[in-house]
């Protein structure tokens, strides 16, 4: 028997955002699902360009500054779309 672990205590508007998140989640995936091949790929490709935090100028082995939580969940949400669009082989 496996134990689950219990989820964290939420604030009220979490819910709310996460439903939201979730809806265009789904209806951009949905999009790209229908779209022609070459327009599927185009996107695809610009997602997978935003999976990955990049922040220029700045220089190697320096820390992250302020706004860096925010880059670094957007390239996550990204990386969650790449995963749920379907792939296509030629």
């Amino acid at each position: 028997m496996s134990v689950e672990t219990p989820l964290l205590p939420v604030a009220p508007f979490v819910l709310p955002l996460e439903g939201r998140l979730l809806a265009h989640r789904r209806l951009l995936v949905e999009i790209l699902r229908i779209l022609p091949d070459d327009r599927h790929k185009h996107l695809v490709d610009w997602i997978d360009d935003r999976t990955r935090y990049q922040h220029v100028g700045q220089a190697p082995g320096s820390l992250p500054g302020d706004g860096v939580d925010l880059e670094l969940a957007r390239a996550d949400e990204f990386q969650v779309l790449k995963r749920l669009v379907p792939l296509r082989v030629a």
